[in-house]
């Protein structure tokens, strides 16, 4: 089997105290070896990481191996040429350390803001890809598409190339049919969503490789699967964080869910996190690891219920199982 991948899935912080909680996390992130630190991209709340690109950039200047990683590029709401020429040039800057988590976005706030009708989603997502890929290639484009079409606009040039050829290794975040279907359609890895249980997982991938028509990246992480995880002292503190990620996991998105992610929420807690003592979290990795062929595992390790000295704790004995 191949070997296991540990990342690590953080926040950009929404005040310059937690921002610096956040570039300490990936610095120690960057010392103890791991794959990557993946940031989300989130609008219009406080904890929003509105551009990941930027803050990623960041964490490039204070680190020197660890990947550089977005969970979901939205490309429906942002220009292909600009999306692709800023993340050629992080590339570059990191010195080819980007991976790249695409996304659709799913709350209607999101579309309406940036005046995007959502039914257009996948259909945009899928021009921008294919835009971005041609800018990535060096290739002469023709801005014509339905979406991000520009009315006799002339032939041009990206003229920046990522340090990665042909680009950096992308995925795809999704959770639904529809999203899988997409993901499979371009060849590329999905994402699993921390909010789908580990039985649905297996449901999704299964899917996901019927529909695969493509080869994979062999550079990008073919089963990549984000988990809430911490590896606990003892069974009460074990509880303790199980209680806690419980509350928080227990309120409501906020208007209407879409289907899909209502039932990827169903099922208990327990297959949807990772934590417990470290013999118990050694053997869900097993299972994740048996029942998924899971090679890369994204873990959140700034839950609540934990004091910070034990997510230190957790995070190295993460580190000691994936290894």
């Amino acid at each position: 089997m191949t070997p296991l991948a540990l990342g690590l899935a953080v926040s950009a912080g929404a005040d310059p105290l937690a921002w610096s909680r956040t570039l300490a996390l990936v610095e120690r992130a960057d010392e103890l070896g791991l794959h990557s630190a993946w940031l989300p991209e989130h609008h219009f709340h406080r904890n929003a990481t509105p551009s990941p690109l930027l803050a990623l950039s960041a964490f490039a200047a204070r680190t020197r191996r660890i990947r550089l990683a977005t969970t979901s590029l939205l490309l429906p709401v942002q220009h292909p040429v600009h999306v692709a020429a800023q993340v050629a040039r992080l590339d570059q800057l990191s010195q080819g350390r980007v991976l790249l988590g695409l996304g659709r976005g799913f709350r209607r706030p999101l579309f309406e803001a940036f005046g995007v009708a959502a039914a257009t989603k996948r259909d945009r997502f899928d021009e921008a890809l294919e835009t971005m890929l041609a800018a990535w290639s060096g290739a002469t484009l023709s801005l014509d598409g339905a979406h991000f079409g520009a009315a006799d606009a002339a032939p041009f040039r990206l003229g920046l190339r990522p340090h990665q050829r042909p680009h950096p290794p992308l995925v795809v975040a999704a959770f639904g049919p529809k999203g899988l279907a997409q993901a499979a359609r371009h060849g590329l890895p999905y994402l699993a969503s921390p909010m789908e249980g580990l039985p649905l997982l297996e449901e999704n991938y299964a899917r996901w490789r019927e529909d695969l028509r493509a080869e994979l990246d062999p550079r990008a992480p073919e089963v990549p699967v984000m988990r809430t995880a911490f590896v606990a002292d003892d069974d009460a503190s074990a509880a303790r964080v199980r209680n806690a990620l419980a509350q928080e996991m227990r309120p409501a998105l906020g208007g209407p869910t879409p289907k899909a992610l209502a039932r990827a929420s169903e099922g208990p807690i327990e297959d949807r996190i990772l934590v417990g003592t470290r013999n118990e979290v050694a053997d869900r990795i097993a299972d994740y690891r048996a029942r998924l062929g899971m090679d890369l595992l994204v873990v959140r390790t700034e839950g609540p219920g934990a004091k910070p000295a034990e997510r230190d704790r957790s995070l190295e004995q993460l580190v000691a199982l994936a290894g």
